[in-house]
């Protein structure tokens, strides 16, 4: 029997040095993970649906792994690789606790905030640096702000965002979470990003690294 400790550190082993890191993070969430209980979340992603319309890929899952892929082609921009990285595997990790269909669609309402709770709490469970839990949390409580900023919605937090978190890591993440969607327009995803990025910060910078 394999260790949560051996799991986790395959995990991140994958995570960080992988091209491509959905076919490895296959092999482990069907013959590793089911045997350790500290991934028993993210396992549950691969039987939470999600609207069609929003998320043709699929289940949770399918859209984490698409996610991934996505964060590890661009990893080297992120100033910390490590939490962008476990950020893009846990940043859904609230979804299934939040889903529900009312009056026939899928929601997930506040998975953002479940979330960073339980990606805090996960990482945690294997590792004695608070910082980098913390900032990886901080990530995935935030990645939502890019659709809530854009739309002006009122769950939209840029005083905190930009208090907690880094907007530049919000924005890759945020790069990555919409390209991990079945028929996603890169040039439309980064005009969302860079419209976010002017909105939070009129005076700042408005580009991505990419």
């Amino acid at each position: 029997m394999i260790s949560d400790r051996e799991a986790f550190q395959a995990t991140e082993k994958c995570l960080l040095h992988d091209e491509q890191p959905s076919k490895r993070l296959r092999v482990l969430a069907d013959e590793v993970w089911p045997h350790v209980r500290l991934f028993e979340n993210l396992l549950k992603q691969q039987k939470t649906e999600q609207s069609p319309v929003h998320h043709p890929e699929g289940s949770v899952w399918e859209h984490t792994l698409l996610v991934v892929d996505e964060a590890a082609k661009i990893k080297q921009f992120s100033a910390d690789a490590r939490a962008f990285m476990w950020a893009a595997l846990l940043h859904d990790i609230g979804k299934p606790a939040a889903t529900r269909v009312r009056k026939g669609r899928i929601t997930a309402y506040d998975h953002d905030k479940i979330g960073a709770k339980m990606a805090c709490e996960f990482l945690l469970a294997m590792t004695d640096d608070t910082e980098f839990a913390q900032k990886t949390a901080m990530l995935v409580r935030y990645h939502m702000q890019i659709l809530y900023v854009n739309k002006r919605l009122s769950f939209q937090d840029i005083s905190g965002m930009k208090q907690k978190t880094d907007l530049a890591e919000i924005a890759l993440l945020g790069y990555c979470d919409r390209l991990g969607r079945r028929g996603a327009d890169s040039d439309s995803v980064r005009g969302e990003i860079l419209s976010f990025l002017q909105r939070c910060d009129p005076n700042g910078k408005t580009e991505l690294p990419l």
